[in-house]
């Protein structure tokens, strides 16, 4: 769709996009859900991460599910309501979604590692790449059952499917996704490299 607004002035919208997305991004699911079920606080076990995989972790599926659910669904939320101004706003949302997931003022800048928010970015953006990266997601996942490996090789090909399937430009902004993916996943990618990751237990943790 054409942008609704003026572009000799696009700053303010841009800007207000960004902002907005950051804000809806940075709401910590995992973390309120597992306090709001009584298991204490996320950042405490397994990685410290306040996302899906870790709130696994806890051994409740059901809340990993609704974890991973609504971390997407931010992402999604931000592209999908910045959307009404044009597609330049929603390009400067995803990205603010994406660095508000990652980096939450209310969590002294420490957040989760964006996977889910990323996969609801791209099914919002442009749906086949988003389908093309949980495709992805899933078969490396269900082959090699780790699941920073799964998010790696997934939003590493989505600026390639991108490229192939829509246009540079969410091209791009896969690429810049991908990019704060490989960013927040640094230690789990020195750990795939000594081949020292942990593998995907969807069992109670032990003790």
């Amino acid at each position: 769709m054409p942008d609704p607004i003026s572009w000799s002035y696009a700053g303010p919208y841009l800007a207000a996009a960004l902002a907005a997305g950051y804000l809806i991004g940075s709401v910590p699911f995992g973390l309120v859900l597992t306090r709001l079920a009584g298991l204490g606080d996320i950042r405490a076990i397994g990685s410290g991460n306040i996302g899906a995989t870790n709130v696994l972790r806890t051994g409740n599926k059901a809340l990993a599910a609704l974890t991973l659910v609504l971390d997407g669904g931010k992402g999604a939320a931000a592209v999908l309501l910045a959307q009404l101004y044009g597609p330049d706003p929603a390009l400067m949302a995803a990205i603010g979604a994406m660095l508000g997931h990652s980096f939450p003022l209310w969590l002294g800048f420490r957040g989760g590692k964006g996977v889910a928010t990323a996969l609801g970015i791209l099914l919002a953006i442009a749906w086949p790449v988003g389908l093309c990266a949980c495709l992805v997601w899933l078969a490396t996942a269900a082959a090699f059952r780790i699941s920073s490996l799964a998010a790696l090789v997934a939003l590493g090909t989505a600026p390639i499917s991108a490229w192939a399937l829509v246009n540079a430009q969410i091209a791009e902004l896969a690429a810049i996704i991908a990019g704060l993916v490989f960013l927040r996943h640094h230690a789990n990618i020195r750990r795939l490299i000594n081949r020292e990751e942990p593998r995907i237990r969807l069992g109670k943790p032990p003790g």
